[in-house]
Order: C-alpha cells, then sequence, then structure tokens
C-alpha cells in the first residue's frame, strides 16, 4: 500500500544544496519516488546561533514504508552524507541544535500521529517553523 509522506530536508555545512540533491537521490532510491518537490530556501539557524545559514527543502514521497522504516532509511542517508553525533540534535532536559551537513524530517505521514520518544508524527514543532511550513505549502494540496 502506498503512503504520502513529506520530508523537510537542511543543511548548512558543505555544499547545502548538493547535499540536498543527493539525499532527495537516495530517499528516491531508498524510500520511494519522490512526487513533489519545493523550491529551496536559504534561511537563518532555528533555535541556535551560527554564521552558517540553512538551505531548507520539502518533498513529498510515496513509500510503502512503515514509519519506523523511513525513520531507519533517513538516518543512514544522514550518517551516509556527513552526519555525525556531533551534529545531531541533542535532547536532554533542553533541546541544542548544531549545525550539519544534511537534516531530514519525517513532517507528515499520511493523517498519522505517532508519539514514541524517537518518532513524533506529525513534527511537533513544524508549525513554528517558517522554513518547514512555506515550502510544506508550497507542495501540499
Amino acid at each position: 500500500m502506498e503512503h504520502q509522506v513529506y520530508l523537510g530536508l537542511g543543511s548548512n555545512l558543505g555544499d547545502r544544496e548538493e547535499n540536498i540533491r543527493k539525499a532527495i537521490a537516495l530517499i528516491a532510491e531508498r524510500v520511494g519516488e519522490v512526487t513533489r518537490q519545493s523550491s529551496l530556501i536559504e534561511t537563518e539557524p532555528w533555535g541556535y546561533e551560527s554564521d552558517h545559514k540553512f538551505v531548507n527543502g520539502v518533498i513529498l514521497v510515496e513509500t510503502t514504508l512503515t514509519p519506523r522504516q523511513v525513520l531507519k532509511a533517513t538516518q543512514k542517508i544522514e550518517r551516509e552524507l556527513g552526519k555525525r553525533r556531533r551534529h545531531a540534535t541533542t535532547r536532554v532536559q533542553s533541546t541544542m541544535y548544531h549545525d550539519r551537513p544534511i537534516d531530514i524530517d519525517i513532517l507528515l505521514y499520511d493523517d498519522l500521529t505517532v508519539d514514541e520518544p524517537d518518532l513524533k508524527i506529525p513534527h511537533p514543532q513544524m508549525q513554528q517553523r517558517a522554513f518547514v511550513m512555506k515550502p510544506l505549502e508550497e507542495i501540499s494540496d
């Protein structure tokens, strides 16, 4: 059965646009057909200070994978494209963000709601992030 999953992509280290292009190609190979892609926008870092601006976008993917399988596949793609533990968001008592070569977030998966420690759908902070909402509005029905 085909599912629609919206993924948010961001990069603020290295060749940002190339990082996103590579991520989209790998998502198309491993997650499913990329049926829509927003424009890429340059944005300031959200939630922390950095001299490195982000390039962000959103894609729509048709997939047969479960949400957990999508998460595992996108995390593997992030690692392959250079995201390391030091780039990851730290969630202990407060959330700390870091510069990163690539970040892939599951924003929406059909109309599903998931509330697990490491997987939350819809993405809990997407409404506060213009760099997510503008590209999402561009490609959603």
